[in-house]
């Protein structure tokens, strides 16, 4: 390899480095290769979706048990937070049936 593409990878690595990424290789099954390659790219991202992503990986590897409350979570993200809805029902005792 000549210096000029030894210069130039060194270049996009340093370019990688100032964005927070590095590159490695990883090993696995010829059918997996484009998850793997998404889930790189995904993870790369930045924002809440990789977080996500990112938490739900390492929870899965390590084996821990999923965390109580996430539909109580699920719910105050909804849009329908503070839309002030009258959910009350008029309660009725029902009809008299004779047996």
């Amino acid at each position: 390899m000549g210096t000029s593409q030894k210069r130039a990878i060194q270049n996009y690595r340093t370019r990688l480095g100032e964005r927070g990424l590095v590159r490695f290789e990883v090993l696995g099954r010829e059918g997996d290769r484009e998850l793997i390659r998404t889930l790189g790219r995904r993870l790369a991202e930045e924002g809440p979706e990789a977080a996500r992503l990112r938490a739900a990986v390492t929870r899965s590897i390590a084996g821990e048990p999923p965390r109580t409350g996430g539909i109580l979570a699920a719910l105050r993200r909804s849009p329908l937070v503070g839309a002030e809805l009258d959910l009350q029902r008029a309660r009725e005792d029902g009809r008299h049936v004779e047996i």
